[in-house]
């Protein structure tokens, strides 16, 4: 029979061992710490009779379909966006030997301009009604689809931030940098860090939620424990 470190962790709660002693207990068994910390974070810290179990943030399908439509429209933006500035770098300086056509150039200003709008309405769409939900539910931010594609979103924009620098950097030191070069660099990096930016702030808001939830929690708690 497998061992259930949070059937485990219950009944010692229900027997009042303090949680010091339980984690102590079980990493001399050889549970893995982070182990140890899920199992014990599992049950609030509420004086009941029996442990109290924390309420799990549940992701739907509906939800997680929300999260993917957002990130794909967030990816078909920013390169929209890329490729007018492009295109419009393009016209104003031109280049016969490598640049598109004029046709060419056009039907990329057209199909960029069709993505947009299209796809950064539905962004902002699906942006505004996830963030309605997590107000009414702040533990939706803990969905771990969210946080997924919000890590991967933030690679990619970092990859691409140190490949156009590294681009920029080989250009310059080989003589070959010019303004119509630098002006895309510069597109380039300016969006990717924009995407990159956001994300990162909000990633570090999610966890200032989290330690503000938990001093009131634990302000909750002293409160409780006051009147008894």
């Amino acid at each position: 029979m497998t061992p259930n470190i949070h059937d485990f962790v219950k009944e010692a709660l229900a027997k009042n061992v303090p949680k010091k002693d339980i984690k102590n207990a079980l990493l001399e068994a050889g549970w893995r710490e982070d182990e140890v910390l899920n199992a014990l974070g599992a049950f609030a810290d509420i004086p009941f009779a029996v442990p109290v179990p924390k309420r799990k943030p549940y992701l739907s399908a509906q939800e997680a379909f929300m999260y993917l439509v957002l990130f794909l429209t967030l990816y078909i933006s920013a390169i929209s966006v890329g490729t007018l500035l492009f295109q419009f770098i393009n016209q104003a300086l031109p280049d016969p030997l490598s640049g598109p056509s004029a046709d060419q150039s056009l039907d990329m200003i057209r199909q960029a301009v069709a993505s947009l709008i299209i796809a950064y309405p539905v962004f902002m769409f699906v942006t505004i009604s996830l963030r309605r939900a997590i107000n009414r539910d702040p533990e939706k931010r803990a969905s771990k689809i969210r946080k997924w594609l919000t890590y991967i979103t933030l690679f990619i924009a970092a990859g691409i931030i140190i490949g156009d620098l590294i681009s920029l950097v080989f250009n310059l030191l080989s003589g070959d940098l010019t303004l119509r070069f630098a002006l895309k660099v510069l597109s380039i990096a300016a969006i990717a860090g924009t995407i990159f930016g956001y994300y990162l702030w909000d990633l570090k808001r999610d966890e200032d939620d989290k330690k503000l939830r938990k001093s009131d929690r634990k302000k909750d708690k002293q409160t409780i424990d006051l009147e008894h």
